[in-house]
């Protein structure tokens, strides 16, 4: 007699998503009552005080469109390349030598592009994002079989273009006359949610553009990627020149030294970029591996939107929290430790499918919190001219890090997955012990003086 076993695939429920989608939505609709209620009525905030207000709304929206956009093709390749990898045959071994090149192009040449983006301009380094784009997506239409090193050394530089030049364009046009200031925050929390939006929206494009026939839809992506990223071309040689006074580099290398290296707290603030930096590398990296170990089934496709959509919801308590009287360094103090608490479970002891899937979106909820968070502290305590280098070289040491365990666990073997989660745990309880070191240490200077947060040529 045949014995039949029924396999169970593991997906969320639909309500899930129906509890994402209104719970963002909730904390968006009532958020203006509660601002006029308990926000502050000052005259300053009156659009009559700004002749010249509708300039910043007019970029904002201009520039979340192309961030949305760029949002697009960074996920695009992010959700489409693993499934490329798989359709041409790629092993283990050449997909851990792939990820090695992207890292170390990220280390020893996108760390310097941050301090480049200062030098020539925002905008500048936001088009060769595209142009980059367009290079990968021509390569691999035209190449019958790419080369995917190629292709993931100009991701991979795209991606850390991505990291900072995007913020710091829309910091740098905040400042200029004309353009207000209140809405700096609200810019931030935006690029967070509207990110996370597309990534989702990338993995309908890539789902819709592959179909169900492999071998005619396998290249499709690629050709949606290119007509993006020159529509992204076409849109930044179109509006806002961006042109800005450009330092020469014996000035910004002054500067550098001056406001950069030589402030402890803006060190303490790239060792907590760094460290959230390393443990979202590490989570993409295994958070697949960690959902099936034990050989079960689960529709990744269905839980990579849940993981998005908690982002989503976290970005939307950044205004209630900036708006109350709560410390930034004391909000990412609990974020941080509750992100550590998280992984320390995941790492310590295996879990049900549905608890890890729980942790995980807690996880990004957390994330949708932190970003935002932390781009305004950089405004707090890092001058505008120098944001693109000091945001590149704090991600220095966590793609070092990376490096160096993806060595280790690919190739020698010596260390397990549940390993490298506890020392993303580790590096994120670092990184509340910088905001609460940060936190001692603007005291310190608001006792002495007011420090100095910009400068002016």
């Amino acid at each position: 007699m045949g014995i039949v076993i029924e396999t169970f695939i593991w997906e969320p429920s639909s309500s899930v998503f129906i509890f994402i989608f209104f719970s963002s939505f909730l904390l968006l609709s009532l958020f203006p009552f509660y601002l006029s209620k308990h926000a502050p009525t000052t005259k300053s905030s009156s659009l009559s005080d700004h002749p010249f207000s509708s300039s910043s709304p007019r970029f904002q929206l201009y520039f979340l469109l192309l961030y949305s956009l760029a949002s697009v093709l960074d996920g695009l390749w992010l959700v489409y390349g693993e499934f490329e990898l798989v359709y041409y045959g790629i092993n283990k071994e050449d997909t851990v030598t792939f990820m090695l090149i992207g890292f170390g192009a990220a280390l020893f040449v996108g760390s310097l592009l941050g301090l480049v983006s200062d030098l020539i301009g925002r905008k500048k380094t936001c088009l060769v994002f595209f142009i980059l784009h367009l290079i990968v997506g021509i390569w691999k239409m035209v190449a019958p079989s790419p080369s995917f090193w190629v292709a993931n050394l100009c991701l991979s530089l795209a991606t850390s273009i991505f990291s900072f030049s995007f913020e710091t364009w829309a910091v740098v046009e905040h400042d200029k006359p004309g353009h207000r200031q209140d809405i700096l925050n609200e810019t931030f929390w935006l690029m967070t949610f509207f990110e996370s939006a597309s990534l989702i929206g990338s993995q309908v494009i890539g789902n819709w553009m592959v179909g169900g026939n492999l071998e005619k839809g396998i290249g499709s992506p690629s050709i949606a990627a290119t007509l993006l990223a020159i529509l992204g071309i076409a849109c930044m040689s179109r509006h806002y020149d961006g042109t800005t006074k450009i330092m020469t580099f014996k000035d910004y290398r002054m500067s550098f030294s001056v406001y950069i290296l030589g402030d402890r707290r803006i060190w303490l603030l790239a060792c907590a970029q760094a460290c959230l930096h390393f443990s979202i590398a590490v989570f993409w990296i295994l958070w697949a591996p960690t959902l099936v170990a034990d050989g079960r089934e689960a529709f990744l496709g269905l839980i990579y939107p849940c993981l998005l959509g908690a982002r989503m919801l976290g970005s939307t308590v950044f205004p209630w929290l900036i708006n109350a009287s709560l410390r930034t360094e004391d909000c990412l103090t609990c974020a941080f430790v509750v992100q550590a608490l998280l992984l320390s479970i995941i790492a310590y002891d295996y879990e049900e499918i549905g608890v890890l899937v729980t942790q995980f979106s807690l996880y990004h909820a957390c994330i949708g919190l932190i970003l935002p968070l932390l781009a305004r502290l950089r405004t707090m305590y890092v001058p505008n001219e120098l944001r693109g280098g000091m945001i590149s070289l704090s991600l220095a040491p966590a793609n070092a890090a990376i490096l160096f365990i993806l060595m280790q666990r690919g190739y020698y073997r010596t260390i397990e997955n549940s390993t490298m989660i506890a020392f993303a745990a580790v590096g994120l309880f670092m990184a509340a012990g910088c905001m609460y070191v940060l936190k001692r240490e603007a005291f310190k200077e608001d006792m002495k003086e007011e420090p100095i947060s910009t400068f002016k040529d």
